[in-house]
């Protein structure tokens, strides 16, 4: 933060903020961040689903000698081990250097690598470019995250966590129809080659306008005014949870290492990517092997993407407006996939309808992702220790992802039985993690209320919020501070 700024909020410039002065700066931060971050997460999304996609525009037969037995599983499971790989290190760098250059330029690195699958010609190839590419992609998520913290309130973090998680939905709905189109143009390059191209070339573009446009701090943002720049600082302190600091805090990694709250969701993460890591890589093989054939597989991916559209702008819209409904609402999409997963698994293959409406609704658990970020976001406090709890929660979707390709066996294609188990037993387990959560968290601020009412209260001000929102202090550190769920 520039020393003005931080004077500006040191002589309690700021303790009456307009309500027209608070809509604006959130409209101008609305106008200029969510198209930015939500594109990107489109592109991220669409990128990762390329391999899928290019298994059915003939990637697999064209790869020298082929790919055979599990190699195509493992070329999905690799983006993860790179992804993993880059975790901690990349929320090191997101404490110490710019967090709106350095995302810019982990887009543009992504996309490079991206446009590199073009040239692979063999199962190595592939093995090298996709953990590249999880390395690149790993800061995407996590870091859009730490901006949701930055400049929204906890009210406003659900619904901003789901309008740029969007992206992701959108990629569903219309990636099938751009690989289609793609697939069935006729060019000097194999389909999946031009595929990789085109989807790169886009990424490094859109980089650019990041580089330009991404702030890396209230102080730093562009688009807003110096008064702006204010208010944006000032409508978060009440959030509790800490401004950017470039002091990485060993302390603060420790606690994150030991807090409940961390570790299930951690746990939660764990499970639900199981089948998440599964359908993401075999999804149009699933889907064709409910006897849809050919590029028709591709365009099939359609109605579960709308349905997951449909699910997220919903589940992060009803947290923005009713209290405490966070948790309530991961569960209760978590049972709509499980019983999705059920259909999909049990309705034989003659009614292939509805084992495809079956695997519609197995994608709408996806909404809770940006719901756990807005937890994530909300509910640590310190800014190493939010950096460290995001990493936790992408470490686990990494193993989960590493995991669930591999239950998909090749030798039982088309219906894939192990996988489907699997998606099964992860639902299972997220739903029982997700509850034990949604346990913890109002029994924890119970005791924090039983003892401010023993301890003697002290009324605050404006000024003196903002101090205390500015001094990077935990959750844990602030007796004062109490969880949403």
């Amino acid at each position: 933060m520039d020393l003005s700024l931080q004077q500006s909020l040191r002589f309690g410039t700021l303790d009456n903020i307009s309500k027209d002065e608070d809509k604006s700066t959130r409209q101008r931060l609305d106008l200029v961040l969510m198209p930015l971050l939500g594109f990107c997460y489109m592109l991220q999304f669409l990128d990762k689903m390329t391999l899928s996609y290019s298994s059915l525009l003939g990637l697999i037969k064209d790869t020298a000698n082929k790919l055979v037995g599990s190699e195509y599983a493992w070329c999905a499971s690799i983006f993860y081990f790179g992804y993993l790989f880059w975790s901690f290190p990349a929320s090191y760098l997101m404490v110490r250097i710019p967090i709106g250059k350095y995302l810019a330029v982990s887009v543009f690195l992504w996309g490079a690598v991206l446009m590199c699958h073009a040239v692979t010609s063999n199962f190595a190839g592939l093995m090298v470019t996709r953990f590249l590419l999880g390395v690149t992609e790993a800061s995407v998520a996590p870091g859009f995250s730490l901006l949701m913290g930055m400049f929204y309130s906890r009210k406003e973090q659900p619904f901003r966590h789901g309008l740029w998680f969007a992206g992701n939905s959108v990629a569903n709905i219309i990636g099938g129809v751009l690989a289609y189109a793609i697939g069935t143009t006729e060019s000097a390059l194999a389909p999946w080659r031009l595929l990789f191209i085109i989807f790169g070339g886009i990424t490094v573009f859109w980089s650019v306008l990041m580089l330009l446009m991404l702030p890396d701090s209230a102080s730093k943002a562009k688009f807003l005014s110096p008064r702006q720049k204010e208010i944006a600082v000032a409508r978060v302190a009440d959030n509790n949870t800490g401004i950017r600091s470039n002091n990485f805090k060993w302390s603060q990694v420790f606690e994150a290492l030991r807090d409940p709250q961390a570790l299930l969701l951690f746990c939660w993460s764990l499970s639900v990517n199981l089948p998440n890591g599964g359908l993401t890589a075999f999804g149009s093989l699933v889907i064709a092997g409910f006897g849809y054939k050919g590029l028709n597989a591709l365009l099939l991916q359609m109605p579960g993407g709308a349905t997951q559209l449909v699910a997220v702008l919903l589940a992060c819209y009803l947290p923005s407006r009713f209290q405490n409904i966070r948790i309530i609402t991961m569960f209760s999409l978590n049972l709509i996939s499980l019983i999705g997963m059920v259909i999909v698994y049990a309705v034989p293959a003659e009614h292939k309808n509805a084992r495809l409406g079956g695997y519609c609704l197995c994608t709408v658990f996806a909404a809770n992702m940006p719901l756990s970020l807005s937890l994530v976001s909300s509910n640590v406090g310190g800014f190493t220790k939010k950096t460290t709890a995001n990493a936790m929660l992408f470490i686990a979707y990494c193993v989960g992802n590493i995991l669930g390709p591999q239950f998909y066996k090749t030798k039982e294609a088309p219906s894939y039985p192990t996988g489907i188990r699997s998606s099964l037993t992860g639902f299972v387990l997220g739903a029982f993690f997700l509850a034990a959560l949604r346990v913890y968290l109002p029994w924890i601020n119970s005791r924090r209320e039983r003892a401010t009412a023993q301890a003697s209260t002290q009324e605050m001000s404006v000024t003196d919020i903002i101090e205390e929102h500015m001094s990077d202090r935990t959750d844990w550190q602030r007796p004062d501070f109490r969880y949403v769920y």
